[in-house]
C-alpha cells in the first residue's frame, strides 16, 4: 500500500519527502492513547507545526492520533504543501495503517478541494470504515460532484444515519429536491430512522419544491416517529410551511418551539417579506431586537428587502447604520441588499456608494448594481458596467441578463437588447427563462414590432403566463391595434380569468376607441366574476411617517389644503402650455369632469402634499402601486420646472426622475 500510494503521490507534485523528519520507515507498537500535551496543542493552535513536531516528535511517533492536530493546523494555515509533507511522514512512519490518522488525512485533502487525491488515498487505504466512506461522500457533496458521491454511496457495504444525512443534505443544497425525497423514502424502506438533521434537510427539499403536501407528510412522520421538534427541525418546518404559502402554519410551529433563536426569527421575517407582509416583517425585526437577539447577515438581507418593498428610506437608512455597527456590511449579500434598497427608494447615488464599498468581485453584487441602473432608466450605464464585468472575468448569470434586458427595454435600446438576448444563449450557454422572454416581448412591443413579439411568445420553449400576454396587450394599446388586442386579450383571460389588470387593459383599449358599450361589457364581466380593480395608491414618507393617498381621496387630514394647492398649481401649469390629456380618463364623462378626475390622481396628491411640507432643496420621492398615466407624466414635468424641484416617482414599472421640466426616461417610459 505504501509503495503504491507513494507512486500515486508523485503525480500530484510531491517528489520531495519529509522535510520534517527522517524518511526511514519505522514499525511502531502503539500504547493506549493519552491526552495530548498542552504545549503541543498550543503550538498547533498557533500554526507552529514544525516547532510542535520537533519538540514532541517522540510523542507523535508513539501516539499517531496526534497527527490529527498537525493536520488541523495545516487547514488553519491553508497550507497544502504542509499537508503533503505530513502525508509522506504518515507513510514513512508506518502510521498509514492507523485508520484514525488516514481518515483525518482524507478529510484534510477534501477540505483543500483535492477530490482526486482524496479518492486515490481512499482506494489504497487498507482499513476503511463507515466514517471513511462518509468523509469521502461529504467531500464530493461539498464540491458539487453529486454523481460521484452517489456512486460511492451505492458501493458502501454498510451505512449509518450520517451517510444518509450527507447525501440527502447534498441533494437539497444543490436543489435536487425530488432526488432528496426519493432517497429519504428509500432510507425509510430500509429501516433507518431519521434524526433532526435528516428531517431538517428533507423539509428544506419540500420548501424548495413548495410542496405543502409532501411537507405535511414529513411533519406527520416526524410526530409519529417521536422526533423532537427542536430548533433545527422547528425552523426547517416553519420555513417549509412559509415557502409553501402557509404563513400562519409556519408561525404556529415557531410559537410552539420551547425557545427561540436568531434562526427562528430569521425564518419568520423572511416568510413575511416573501408573502408581501413587509410591515409585519419590520415589526418582527424590532421584536427580535427587543428580545435581546442580535441580527445576523441573513436578518439584514431579509429586512432590507422589506424596506425595498415599502420604499421606506428612513427605516432603510437606520437598518444600514445597524448593519455597519454589527459588522454585517463585510458580507457581499448585505451590500447587494443595500444596493437594491437604496435603488428602490430612489437613491441611485447611495446604491453606487454601497456597491463601491467592497472590491470583492461578486456576480450577485454587480448584477444588483446593473439592475439599479436599469430600474432608474440609465441603460447605458448598465451596459458599461456589464462590459466592465466581462473585463473582470465575472461570469454573468440569469439575473444579470434579466437586468440588462430590462434596462435596454426601458431606454429604447432595441438592437442592443436583442444582441444581449442572443449573447445569453450563444456565448454564455444560459437558457432564457420566462422573465427574459417577457423583457424581449416588451422590447419589441415598445417599438411597434407586435407580430414579432407575438411570434416570440408562441414559439418560446416555456409556457406563457398572464404577465407576458399583458405585456403584449399594453403594446397593442400604445399602437392602437384593436384587432390584435382582442385576440391577445382572450389569451390573457384564458391563463388568468381573475386578473383585474387584464380587464382594465382591455376596457382601456375600447375606451380609447370611444367604444363605451364594449367598456361596459368588460366591466360587467368583472363584476360577474367578482374581480375587483386594484385602486391607484401613492405614498410619501416624511419624518419616518408614511402618508398614503388614493385617487380623489378626502380622508387625509390636509385634503382641503391639498385640493386648493393643486388648483392653483394647475393654473400655473396651463400658463406654461400644459393641456390635460383627456385620453387618460377612460370613462364616458364631460370634459370638466375629466379634468377634475385628472387633477386628483393619487401621485399628484402626494406630490402636492410633499411640496407643501418639505424644504425647497430636498428631492421629493413618491411611490405608486400602478403605472403613472400619460397626463401625470407630462404634468409632473411642468411641476418640476415651476417649483424648481427634483421629483422622483417610482411606479409599478420603474423610476422616473423629473428635473427642470424633463424626465430621465425620455420617450421610453
Amino acid at each position: 500500500m505504501d509503495k503504491l500510494y507513494l507512486q500515486k503521490l508523485s503525480n500530484v507534485g510531491l517528489s520531495s519527502i519529509n522535510r520534517l523528519y527522517s524518511t526511514t520507515t519505522r514499525t511502531i507498537k502503539y500504547p493506549p492513547s493519552k491526552p495530548p500535551p498542552e504545549k503541543f496543542l498550543h503550538l498547533c493552535s498557533k500554526g507552529r507545526i514544525t516547532e510542535a513536531f520537533k519538540t514532541f516528535s517522540s510523542e507523535v511517533y508513539s501516539d499517531p492520533s496526534l497527527v490529527s492536530h498537525l493536520l488541523k493546523s495545516c487547514i488553519q494555515l491553508n497550507s497544502l504543501s504542509l499537508v503533503q509533507q505530513l502525508h509522506s511522514l504518515i507513510i514513512t512512519s508506518g502510521c498509514s495503517s492507523t485508520r484514525f490518522v488516514t481518515n483525518h488525512l482524507l478529510n484534510t485533502y477534501l477540505k483543500f478541494g483535492q477530490s482526486q487525491t482524496a479518492h486515490s488515498l481512499f482506494d489504497v487505504m487498507p482499513k476503511k470504515n463507515i466514517m471513511s466512506y462518509n468523509i469521502l461522500i461529504g467531500g464530493f457533496v461539498q464540491s458539487g460532484d453529486l454523481d460521484t458521491a452517489r456512486k460511492v454511496f451505492d458501493e458502501m457495504p454498510e451505512r449509518n444515519i450520517a451517510t444518509w444525512n450527507a447525501l440527502i443534505a447534498g441533494f437539497t443544497d444543490f436543489e435536487c429536491n425530488e432526488e432528496a425525497l426519493r432517497l429519504f423514502s428509500e432510507m425509510h424502506v430500509l429501516g433507518f430512522y431519521p434524526d433532526e438533521f435528516t428531517l431538517g434537510s428533507v423539509l428544506r427539499g419540500c420548501a424548495g419544491l413548495k410542496s405543502l403536501t409532501a411537507g405535511q407528510q414529513v411533519h406527520a412522520y416526524a410526530v409519529k416517529t417521536g422526533v423532537q421538534v427542536n430548533v433545527i427541525v422547528g425552523s426547517s418546518l416553519a420555513h417549509m410551511y412559509i415557502k409553501s404559502g402557509s404563513l400562519s402554519e409556519g408561525e404556529k410551529v415557531i410559537k410552539s418551539m420551547p425557545f427561540h433563536t436568531v434562526v427562528a426569527y430569521n425564518t419568520l421575517i423572511t416568510g413575511r417579506v416573501q408573502s408581501g407582509s413587509s410591515e409585519e416583517a419590520l415589526n418582527q425585526y424590532y421584536i427580535m431586537k427587543m428580545s435581546g437577539f442580535k441580527p445576523d447577515k441573513i436578518t439584514f438581507v431579509s429586512i432590507l428587502s422589506s424596506c425595498s418593498q415599502l420604499a421606506t428610506l428612513g427605516q432603510g437608512q437606520q437598518i444600514h447604520a445597524e448593519s455597519i455597527k454589527s459588522g454585517a456590511t463585510s458580507s457581499v449579500s448585505v451590500l447587494s441588499s443595500l444596493v437594491s434598497m437604496y435603488s428602490r427608494c430612489g437613491c441611485i447615488q447611495d446604491s453606487l456608494k454601497a456597491f463601491s464599498e467592497t472590491k470583492i468581485p461578486d456576480t450577485v453584487l454587480w448584477s444588483s448594481m446593473i439592475a439599479a441602473y436599469g430600474f432608474h432608466g440609465m441603460g447605458k450605464k448598465a451596459l458599461d458596467l456589464f462590459n466592465l464585468m466581462e473585463k473582470e472575468q465575472l461570469e454573468p448569470n440569469n439575473v444579470t441578463f434579466l437586468s440588462l434586458l430590462y434596462a435596454c427595454s426601458h431606454c429604447g435600446l432595441k438592437d442592443k437588447g436583442i444582441e444581449i438576448f442572443h449573447m445569453m444563449k450563444e456565448k454564455y450557454k444560459l437558457e432564457p427563462q420566462l422573465e427574459h422572454y417577457t423583457c424581449l416581448v416588451d422590447l419589441l412591443g415598445r417599438f411597434g414590432h407586435l407580430d414579432e413579439a407575438e411570434n416570440a411568445i408562441r414559439t418560446m420553449p416555456v409556457k406563457a403566463d398572464s404577465i407576458i400576454w399583458k405585456t403584449l396587450l399594453s403594446a397593442c394599446r400604445i399602437y392602437k391595434n384593436a384587432d390584435m388586442a382582442k385576440r391577445i386579450g382572450q389569451e390573457v383571460i384564458k391563463v388568468n380569468p381573475n386578473d383585474s389588470a387584464s380587464y382594465i387593459l382591455l376596457s382601456n383599449i375600447q375606451a380609447s376607441a370611444k367604444k363605451w358599450e364594449n367598456v361596459s361589457d368588460f366591466r360587467k364581466e368583472m363584476r360577474d366574476r367578482g374581480v375587483k380593480k386594484e385602486p391607484g395608491v401613492s405614498w410619501f414618507e416624511m419624518k419616518n411617517e408614511v402618508h398614503q393617498f388614493c385617487m380623489s381621496d378626502k380622508s387625509h387630514k390636509d385634503s382641503k389644503k391639498i385640493d386648493l394647492y393643486l388648483k392653483k398649481l394647475t393654473l400655473e401649469m396651463k400658463l406654461l402650455g400644459y393641456k390635460p390629456d383627456m385620453g387618460s380618463v377612460l370613462h364616458d364623462m364631460d370634459l370638466e369632469e375629466k379634468e377634475d378626475d385628472l387633477v386628483h390622481h393619487s401621485e399628484k396628491l402626494a406630490i402636492a402634499f410633499a411640496l407643501m411640507n418639505t424644504p425647497d432643496c430636498v428631492p421629493i420621492r413618491v411611490m405608486k402601486n400602478l403605472r403613472v398615466c400619460n397626463d401625470c407624466h407630462v404634468a409632473i414635468k411642468y411641476i418640476s420646472a415651476i417649483k424648481k424641484r427634483e421629483i422622483i416617482v417610482r411606479d409599478a414599472s420603474r423610476f422616473h426622475h423629473f428635473k427642470d421640466g424633463g424626465c430621465s426616461c425620455g420617450d421610453y417610459w
